[in-house]
């Protein structure tokens, strides 16, 4: 026989129907936010490295409110695909280099200019770091709906590099082939030396460069001795520091918006607190490539900064075409040359 509920037993019953959604909400909210980061180079990479003692650190930090999880070597995105996922809200964190997103935030190409060219860090900072870093990250908040959490990551300072022909100067490029990243902005400079550029692929370019496929290439100190193309056969280098790559750290807008003002300042304090020491180390790992390259056998050429303060005044000329070529928005190119200076 069914016991009849009593009007009290009922009553209880109804309370706790009401009351389970808004108990089952507490318990979400009560869960950690879930921080995935994508990076598609190696946990030996400095990048990765940084990363991942900040992600520490955030997760420390938040007395178990964010569970951080750092996805490396391409595992969830490489670098060119995670502008899309950012936008669309299917990863929380990146720090893809500023070329690979420049087809989504075409200012990102700004490092290519020539105002920029053989130009010493201090100032690369003082530019990115200032009104123009800030165009440029609203432009990436605007695009890839992604908030950039505080200064870049340098990678460090591309050089060119030839596997036969000595380089002692940029006159000395002419006619050769030379691989590059990818980008309207390398390929500009190339030809405006009279070189002929190439894009080919970094994991293919060990063989590549063996073939003979291009003559020479442009990239850093460190990524030439993580592939140890000195077996491939390099055998010079011009170290005239044409642009710094730079790593640019965001989180979709998505995951950041879901942060109380609290925990945004905290993520955003330790980046600000820890981004020295981060391009510090960075800059001490390509002085230590470039000894090992010497090493073997590398012979490097360094131009003075006169030499350099010259080539850069020959490719200014060209500049306001090479912006528009490349969709660098004339906003960004005055920001750029109020820190630069006109007389660059």
């Amino acid at each position: 026989m069914t016991q009849r509920l009593s009007r009290r037993d009922f009553a209880f019953a109804s309370v706790a129907a009401l009351a389970a959604p808004a108990l089952i909400r507490s318990a979400r909210a009560d869960e950690p936010l879930r921080l995935r980061c994508s990076l598609d180079t190696a946990p030996s990479h400095l990048r990765n490295v940084s990363m991942k003692d900040y992600l520490g650190k955030v997760e420390a930090a938040s007395n178990g409110k964010i569970k951080t999880e750092l996805f490396e070597s391409g595992q969830l995105y490489p670098d060119l695909e995670v502008g899309k996922a950012l936008i669309q809200g299917q990863l929380e964190m990146a720090a893809p280099g500023s070329w690979t997103i420049t087809g989504i935030v075409s200012d990102a190409d700004c490092f290519q200019l020539p105002a920029l060219y053989g130009q010493p860090i201090e100032l690369i900072h003082k530019v990115i770091d200032g009104k123009a870093g800030q165009y440029l990250n609203g432009q990436i908040q605007q695009k890839l709906r992604s908030h950039v959490i505080g200064p870049y990551l340098d990678l460090g300072f591309q050089n060119w590099y030839s596997s036969n022909k000595p380089i002692a100067s940029l006159a000395d490029l002419k006619g050769m082939k030379i691989r590059n990243s990818g980008g309207a902005g390398q390929a500009w400079r190339a030809r405006f030396l009279g070189a002929i550029p190439n894009t080919t692929a970094w994991p293919n370019v060990p063989l590549a460069l063996s073939q003979g496929t291009f003559d020479g290439l442009v990239s850093s100190n460190e990524s030439l001795v993580s592939a140890k193309l000195w077996d491939s056969g390099v055998k010079y280098s011009l170290q005239d520091r044409q642009f710094v790559a730079e790593y640019i750290p965001m989180t979709s807008q998505v995951f950041w918006d879901k942060l109380s003002p609290d925990l945004q300042k905290m993520m955003t304090d330790i980046w600000a607190q820890n981004i020295p020491t981060y391009r510090t180390n960075m800059a001490a790992a390509q002085t230590k490539a470039r000894g090992t390259l010497e090493e073997h056998g590398v012979k490097m050429a360094d131009p003075t900064p006169e030499q350099s303060a010259a080539e850069r005044k020959k490719m200014m000329v060209e500049q306001d075409q090479l912006a528009k070529d490349i969709k660098v928005d004339p906003e960004m190119v005055k920001l750029i040359m109020a820190e630069v200076g006109s007389g660059s």
